[in-house]
């Protein structure tokens, strides 16, 4: 009986914060945007408001500050879809290992990034594929 109360809890307490964890204005946002993304899952990141959801088969999470711009989107891709020059760097600096999960990421600006997680930890490169962050 406990057991089921907590999980009650839990449950209700997750799902107040979703209800929270968003603006309007990004809420706003993600439906202009995206009309057709479906199981959107809110959260706070950095005082921004990130929006996990799946459109056209692909999952997506955008970051979008109270007044709803648009500050990050992240779209899964494939291993295969990343730069070349992403998969030798791992290839070559991190033997063995293998690239679990991949992202392209796209700021505010325009500018392309990529994100490989290897052995549960994210490294990011740049358009061109160079090392920027690990």
């Amino acid at each position: 009986m406990k057991q089921t109360i907590l999980a009650v809890a839990i449950l209700l307490g997750t799902s107040i914060i979703g209800v929270f964890a968003q603006s309007p204005a990004a809420k706003a946002t993600l439906k202009k945007a995206y009309p057709a993304a479906t199981g959107v899952k809110w959260d706070k990141e950095d005082g921004d408001y990130e929006a996990s959801f799946k459109n056209g088969g692909k999952s997506m999470s955008l970051v979008i500050d109270a007044k709803g711009m648009v500050k990050e989107t992240e779209t899964d891709i494939t291993v295969a879809e990343l730069p070349a020059a992403v998969r030798a760097y791992v290839a070559k600096n991190m033997p063995g290992k293998k690239i679990s999960e991949a992202a392209i990421i796209v700021d505010a600006s325009g500018k392309k990034m990529y994100e490989a997680e290897v052995a549960g930890k994210d490294i990011l490169f740049d358009e061109a594929g160079v090392l920027v962050k690990k």
